[in-house]
């Protein structure tokens, strides 16, 4: 259904976002963006308990929460790195240099967020 100005309804364009994203995105990518996902809902989770509840270990909600942001960070540069769309831009790292990086990045947040919680 194409509206009266010649551009398409917003329910053409959303049919063929999804379409195109469900046949043109590889299976790997797809579960990719399921962890930053994830990891938002826990830091939304995570900032409304403290809303409702309190601060009270206020190194405990912080250093959680800059895990959440941190996490969230490292996972979207993965998810970068490993479209196959991006090859001209990261060729010189492979995928599984993309994905130990971001297993050590991980160690190292946690050792340092596991040091801020004292």
């Amino acid at each position: 259904m194409v509206s009266a100005s010649g551009a398409p309804s917003m329910v053409e364009v959303v049919t063929r976002l999804v379409g195109d994203y469900t046949s043109k995105t590889p299976e790997k990518l797809k579960l990719n963006r399921l962890l930053p996902g994830y990891i938002m809902f826990t830091g939304i989770f995570q900032f409304v308990y403290c809303c409702l509840v309190g601060t009270f270990p206020f190194n405990s909600f912080l250093s959680g929460f800059i895990s959440t942001v941190a996490s969230f960070i490292l996972g979207v540069c993965l998810r970068i790195q490993t479209n196959p769309a991006n090859v001209a831009v990261f060729k010189d790292i492979s995928v599984e240099r993309a994905f130990a990086d971001f297993i050590f990045a991980h160690c190292v947040l946690h050792l340092v967020v596991l040091n801020f919680i004292g």
